[in-house]
């Protein structure tokens, strides 16, 4: 099930979803790490308290990350006891945060069989999509099992970044980690752009034919005899536009109050 999730954004109008680029991420996690609490914190800027833990959804919401717009789908996986059926979110998601509980060891243990997964993933296939580390609930810090520094550690150890926030307090935490997400599948894209093509054209020389070049790390001058010189130019890019479609819910027709019809079996307060 996916479900749309409009956010409205300051100073105009949404633009077309077609216009928008689209930027998946898939949170994974061991049961009772945070992962659905996290989605509806970003979501709806509200806590929950409890859940459904066998519920797994797919949401989407219009962001706008550093004043570039973008169409952020969010799938929170419900995996029982570790990673099972990958398949579906490894080949959809374009980001990966992997969250467990500061105050639960073995949630943070089974943190690595997830980076594992994802590690092998990448070795296997053409594209290589960020992973971001997330130790949650840091409101429970007098209960703490896990230190900042082994979430580092490993984190440090695959790859990837890593972050500690409260899904319970800490908004703007949440949506920092989300937004960086999107970063971090700009920047993985800009680093894949291939190079544009070059075209060459001919330029003539000034009178006399003759062209200098300026002495660079103590090497003499050279004059070139010649008629015409090349000068490389690049073909500007064509700019693109991906269609995005998103599945729709009943919660689409009532954005006024989407918070209790969307998230089916959470509690809010």
């Amino acid at each position: 099930m996916s479900s749309m999730f409009g956010k409205p954004r300051a100073g105009g109008e949404r633009p077309p979803q077609s216009l928008l680029t689209e930027c998946n991420v898939a949170i994974l996690g061991c049961r009772g790490a945070g992962k659905s609490a996290l989605t509806v914190k970003f979501l709806t800027k509200r806590f929950i308290s409890e859940y459904d833990p066998n519920l797994e959804d797919t949401y989407a919401s219009e962001e706008l990350v550093d004043q570039q717009p973008v169409l952020l789908k969010v799938m929170d996986t419900a995996d029982q006891d570790g990673p099972g059926n990958c398949e579906r979110y490894l080949r959809w998601a374009s980001a990966f945060l992997v969250v467990y509980s500061i105050d639960e060891r073995k949630s943070f243990e089974g943190c690595q069989s997830y980076l594992e997964v994802l590690a092998l993933h990448a070795r296997g296939c053409q594209r290589r999509c960020p992973v971001l580390l997330l130790g949650n609930k840091l409101d429970m810090e007098q209960y703490r099992q896990v230190p900042a520094a082994e979430g580092m550690s490993l984190a440090s150890r695959f790859g990837c970044l890593f972050y500690e926030v409260s899904a319970c307090q800490d908004f703007a935490g949440v949506q920092h980690v989300f937004h960086e997400a999107v970063r971090e599948v700009r920047r993985q894209a800009e680093r894949n752009t291939p190079a544009r093509p070059l075209f060459i054209t001919e330029e003539q020389l000034p009178a006399g034919g003759h062209l200098a070049l300026p002495t660079r790390h103590g090497l003499a001058s050279c004059t070139f005899n010649t008629l015409s010189t090349v000068n490389y130019k690049e073909i500007p890019s064509v700019a693109q536009a991906k269609l995005v479609t998103v599945k729709s819910s009943r919660a689409q027709s009532k954005r006024k109050a989407p918070t209790l019809t969307l998230l089916k079996g959470f509690k809010i307060f």
